[in-house]
């Protein structure tokens, strides 16, 4: 009886090829990273020298001290999290239901609906913030945190709603018809049946709309102007900024700090954030 082979599998010159550049594209993007990192460890010395090295050996902890001794910095994280929560939850189902509406109903103008959403989208967030000072002036929402909730979930509904039309669409409408006869309300199908099949497209745009809500800093900078007891994480950031020497230690330890949340953020949703893209891409 001759032995048992073991098939070899022989990778093809393109695929090498791919997979190297790759790996060189995710090093130049992780590299920033990794600066970012080594700067918040790094004594001031270090920092300041004028010769940079990817390394440190005496790592020191004194940039976070100076962080987390700020004042208010805990209310600014707080502050934070609240906004982005609400943002992440208010846009994903107010996107479920518009998603449905333009998907599942014919109405007129509903095509040009979803242009006028694509084309929101294509609108500089810079050359609308001064309107929307007014507009949150006049509604008597500066310095609150309303102030940063109200646009960003706006920014965020055009991307998610263009999104979940392919996971919505991608249902069945005899399913809905089949729970229909068997004594099903629309409302019944809508939440117990059709939002836990789009769920995974629900989590990749949370991913988004958590991403920039956490990382805004031009709304917080426009609209919360002299309650301090307002602003958001990224604000943290300027006490470190000096007229006469930035300390670059606690600006890259802050925004060590900041970064830690998407990143976990990111691990607790990454599996139905997969699903949920390919869904998107195969929609």
């Amino acid at each position: 009886m001759s032995p048992l082979r073991v098939p070899v599998r022989i990778r093809k010159p393109g695929r090498l090829l791919a997979e190297a550049a790759a790996l060189l594209v995710a090093a130049v993007v992780a590299f920033p990273l990794y600066w970012m990192v080594l700067s918040a460890f790094k004594p001031a010395g270090e920092i300041q020298s004028t010769e940079a090295r990817p390394w440190t050996g005496s790592p020191s902890l004194d940039s976070f001290r100076r962080v987390f001794e700020q004042q208010d910095f805990g209310r600014y994280f707080l502050n934070s999290a609240l906004v982005a929560g609400a943002v992440v939850v208010a846009s994903a189902l107010i996107a479920f239901l518009a998603a449905t509406a333009v998907t599942r109903f014919r109405f007129r103008f509903r095509t040009t609906l979803l242009i006028m959403f694509l084309v929101a989208q294509m609108v500089p967030i810079e050359a609308l913030t001064i309107p929307l000072f007014f507009l949150m002036r006049d509604f008597g929402q500066l310095n609150t945190l309303g102030a940063l909730i109200l646009p960003h979930i706006a920014f965020s509904l055009p991307f998610a709603i263009w999104m979940l039309r392919g996971f919505v669409k991608a249902v069945p409408e005899a399913l809905e018809e089949a729970a229909a006869l068997d004594g099903a309300s629309r409302s019944r199908f809508l939440w117990q049946i059709l939002f836990p099949l789009v769920f995974p497209g629900l989590v990749a745009t949370s991913v988004f709309s958590f991403i920039s809500t956490w990382n805004d800093f031009l709304f917080a900078k426009s609209f919360i102007i002299s309650d301090t007891s307002q602003s958001t994480l990224p604000m943290a950031l300027l006490v470190f900024f000096k007229p006469d020497e930035n300390d670059w230690g606690g600006i890259m330890a802050a925004s060590t700090v900041m970064t830690i949340p998407v990143l976990v953020f990111f691990v607790l949703v990454q599996r139905r954030l997969v699903s949920g893209l390919g869904g998107a891409v195969k929609d």
